[in-house]
């Protein structure tokens, strides 16, 4: 099955349209997108209603801000897992802590920022445990997996093509980073670690974090083994 793999800048955040015989999203973005969400899709020429469903990768602001507006348009369901979905279902904001000196300086200075932000609140449909899910009945050849440590609700959603999608479980944009790594915000940075363990055995290959471009995961080799 040929697969197509779109990112939509929806605020500092990457999102991610995958489409095979049928059309996934990957997050929802700062609050307020809507506008560059619909920019987006109209230049990928996607009609939103083809949209099945959006795979939140955590609970974070940046990710789950404009799901609501999004789920509204497209009609998708939203899958989510049941330990972030409060931010979702209720507005609950997580603030993850750094996990190295430059985390803490830059999480300290957005806390007041992101305690302020207010996030549209909707229901999730679609609940995920730590089991998965395949994304076959979507018509794409891959599956969510449980991948902790970021939050403790991170989801990744990996293909069969070797191609994995992780919300902010690796990051490659300034300031978060000088290259690809792993984050530095992270509820359990050896969490962290034994989740992209998990994915290299399940044949990752390719990673596409929300904050910047794609890159090898053979890049998280020497950080995973410190």
């Amino acid at each position: 099955m040929n697969v197509s793999i779109y990112p939509i800048l929806l605020g500092f955040e990457r999102c991610y349209l995958i489409k095979g015989e049928g059309v996934i999203m990957i997050d929802g973005g700062a609050p307020g997108r809507i506008d560059r969400f619909e920019k987006g899709i109209a230049r990928i020429t996607i009609e939103p209603e083809e949209i099945q469903l959006i795979v939140i990768t955590h609970g974070h602001i940046d990710h789950i801000g404009s799901a609501r507006d999004i789920k509204k348009i497209t009609g998708a369901q939203i899958a989510m897992h049941q330990r972030d979905m409060d931010c979702l279902e209720r507005g609950a904001k997580l603030v993850p802590p750094g996990v190295n000196t430059w985390g803490r300086v830059l999480i300290k200075m957005l806390t007041p920022l992101l305690t302020r932000v207010h996030i549209p609140i909707t229901e999730v449909d679609l609940i995920l445990g730590d089991e998965g899910l395949s994304l076959r009945e979507y018509g794409i050849p891959g599956k969510i997996i449980h991948t902790p440590g970021h939050s403790m609700g991170s989801v990744s959603v990996i293909l069969e093509t070797g191609e994995v999608f992780v919300g902010d479980l690796a990051m490659n944009m300034v300031p978060l980073g000088l290259g690809p790594g792993l984050p530095i915000f992270a509820e359990d940075i050896q969490e962290v670690k034994e989740s992209w363990r998990l994915l290299l055995e399940e044949g990752a290959e390719t990673v596409f974090p929300a904050h910047g471009k794609p890159f090898s995961a053979d890049s998280l080799l020497r950080a995973l083994s410190s």
